[in-house]
């Protein structure tokens, strides 16, 4: 375990985060604090560059979950931009992510923008794959906030293309024991076809339907569904209810396959 300091100062002014949504369903999360930025997972540069830019941000990190190319595919550009910025990846995953310029790893802790971020190890979409959380803090002025890539979606979780589903299924309960209200930011807007998947299961759950009517609702309006959070996902998310890993094993079959 060890501490980095990045000498990030957050001015005067209030915390945000801010959804950007990219591509079929990549969402980039720009978080915010005076007239600095970080961005997490940036699938494409230009629209966060169009965005910072016109509203006088500097970009003083990037946070990289794992390293598929909807999560890094626009760092290399946002660097030439902002060449001071720092970016946080997997000092694990260094071949895969190589302008990284701070390597962590599980139990690190970041202070950035005056706040603190820890650094949870959550393998399973990949071979390596990280998790930022934000505990409750003065400075940002909201509840805890997790930034976790493709581990945990709303209503679902990420694919298992790398790791093993032991680690998601550990991974996912090492999230589900964050206070749960924890805000959600994951990578993808997937909760109404999680939803979906999950009534089909389990038609008569009164919780899950009540989500999946109201999630109808914003869908269709246009709007994101996220932040989700923890207390949410717990009633609701199949696999964070799971009882042990062969329960997990089977759902993630089953929604490997499943179709709308």
């Amino acid at each position: 375990m060890s501490d980095h300091t990045l000498e990030i100062l957050a001015e005067e002014g209030p915390a945000s985060i801010n959804a950007l949504p990219v591509l079929t369903d990549n969402i980039i999360w720009v978080w915010t604090i005076g007239d600095k930025a970080v961005v997490i997972d940036p699938a494409v540069a230009s629209p966060v560059r169009k965005w910072l830019k016109e509203r006088n941000y500097v970009l003083m990190a990037v946070l990289q979950t794992h390293h598929h190319s909807d999560h890094i595919g626009g760092t290399k550009e946002l660097i030439k931009q902002w060449p001071e910025a720092e970016v946080i990846a997997s000092a694990d995953d260094y071949d895969r992510i190589p302008f990284q310029t701070i390597s962590v790893n599980d139990g690190d802790q970041i202070s950035i923008l005056d706040c603190k971020v820890n650094v949870i190890e959550v393998p399973g979409h990949t071979r390596e794959h990280l998790a930022y959380f934000l505990p409750e803090n003065s400075n940002l002025n909201m509840p805890p906030v997790l930034f976790c890539g493709d581990t945990l979606f709303g209503g679902g979780c990420g694919r298992i293309f790398e790791g093993s589903p032991e680690e998601m299924f550990l991974a996912l309960q090492r999230l589900s024991n964050l206070p749960e209200t924890t805000q959600i930011y994951c990578a993808h807007e997937y909760t109404e076809e999680n939803l979906l998947w999950a009534s089909s299961l389990y038609p008569e759950d009164i919780k899950i339907k009540e989500r999946l009517q109201e999630v109808k609702l914003i869908r269709k309006s246009g709007n994101l569904t996220l932040p989700s959070n923890v207390k949410l996902e717990k009633a609701t998310n199949l696999f964070l209810r799971a009882q042990n890993i062969e329960d997990f094993t089977r759902l993630r079959a089953h929604k490997d396959i499943w179709k709308s």
